[in-house]
């Protein structure tokens, strides 16, 4: 049966009739909640029973909690199209939905459950999404669209070297930057098919004049000197020859970006946020490139928030937006909720880069939170409606 037809004949709830909808509004609810206990967290104004410190709490939820539903929601959502067969939905995505919302908690009450039951709980999220992911793309024979797959895989693998380096140090910064690589990888590999292709599909209907210069041998070499500064950064984060590689992918990454034509996009916004987003991939390279080399003079708490309130928080919202109308049959037209959005989560990501080089400006690390949970917070209000009822168009 035909993909349409299995999504036309579907009678449960909206919510569970495609991955992008319980997994974008799960996880904006979830990046608002987590900022919100975070800084209280942080300063000490708040506990909870987890084993995790505050500051291994927060890393955590936001790179392995947060930001693998939405990678979830995107996935589920564009392996159909890719491979052409059926999507997760009904009671199998509720179940994976399910697994999910276990693992925040367990997580947040690790230090009741025990450490070692969380860490399986948790775990057992991205495995799954894992071997989902994996299935369709071999069945389907899709071996372009493998990458992605493989990149779940090193999620799936951070986030268990996360739980074994805290249960036995006390804290996990291999698990970290392992699970912040994978993310900015990711990017560069999505962003690379996504920000051209959206651009070059409204300029020719609205700009015409330049476009986005294809894919080619050039882009293959910026994500090739990315994953090796990556990789290097992973293993050996103070070596200068680290910083050497971080500074040609973070110049390769800007020079391949000003290749999009995004300059000309200003009219679209929903265009025009995903170059925006994509800018603190190669900002991010550059800074800890620069903390490596001068580490007395560039924090580099600057470089991993360009990466996380940055490229993360506005590309995945960036991709939420874009998604969630085209999906749910509406115009892809950024109205002012959509734009009140994007203003949040680039003021969050601009203050908490800006509060990492003045670590006593508190109420600039407070601004930042309070944009960055306007952002998703904004986003659950007034998407929430669009993802919880049937397409548009199925309701004519």
């Amino acid at each position: 049966m035909p993909t349409n037809a299995r999504l036309r004949t579907y009678s449960g709830p909206a919510i569970l009739s495609y991955g992008f909808r319980p997994f974008f509004l799960g996880g904006a609810l979830y990046a608002g909640l987590g900022i919100l206990i975070w800084l209280p967290l942080y300063f000490g104004d708040l506990s909870i029973p987890t084993t995790f410190s505050p500051v291994d709490w927060h890393i955590h939820e936001m790179l392995y909690g947060y930001l693998p539903a939405v990678i979830t929601g995107f996935l589920l959502t564009a392996i159909p199209n890719w491979t052409g067969r059926l999507p997760l939905q009904g009671s199998p995505l509720a179940v994976l939905l399910a697994v999910w919302i276990a693992g925040r908690i367990a997580i947040g009450v690790s230090a009741v459950i025990g450490p070692i039951a969380a860490g399986v709980i948790d775990i057992l999220f991205l495995a799954l999404l894992a071997a989902a992911t994996a299935r369709e793309v071999i069945i389907g024979r899709n071996w372009r669209n493998l990458p992605p797959v493989l990149i779940v895989l090193m999620f799936l693998a951070g986030n268990v070297i996360f739980h074994v380096e805290d249960y036995y140090d006390g804290t996990a910064q291999f698990g970290s930057r392992l699970g912040l690589a994978a993310a900015v990888a990711l990017i560069s590999l999505i962003g690379g098919r996504v920000i051209p292709s959206f651009t070059r599909n409204w300029l020719v209907r609205e700009n015409p004049g330049r476009l986005p210069v294809p894919y080619g041998r050039f882009d293959f070499l910026v994500l090739v000197v990315s994953l090796l500064a990556l990789a290097l950064w992973v293993s050996v984060p103070e070596w200068p020859g680290t910083a050497g590689f971080m500074l040609a992918a973070g110049t390769a990454q800007a020079a391949r970006l000003a290749r999009w034509a995004g300059d000309r996009t200003l009219r679209d916004r929903l265009v025009l946020i995903l170059h925006i987003g994509y800018a603190f991939v190669p900002l991010g390279f550059l800074f800890i490139a620069a903390a490596i080399l001068f580490p007395l003079a560039v924090p580099l708490s600057g470089g991993v928030h360009a990466w996380t309130a940055g490229a993360i928080g506005i590309m995945t919202l960036a991709i939420m937006t874009r998604a969630s109308l085209g999906h749910t049959g509406h115009e892809l037209a950024a109205g002012p909720s959509t734009q009140a959005i994007y203003a949040a989560i680039v003021i969050a990501a601009l203050l908490r880069i800006a509060a990492a080089f003045a670590p006593d400006a508190v109420a600039l690390l407070h601004a930042a939170g309070a944009a960055w949970i306007a952002a998703f917070w904004v986003f659950a209000v007034s998407y929430g409606p669009l993802l919880l009822r049937p397409r548009f168009s199925m309701r004519q």
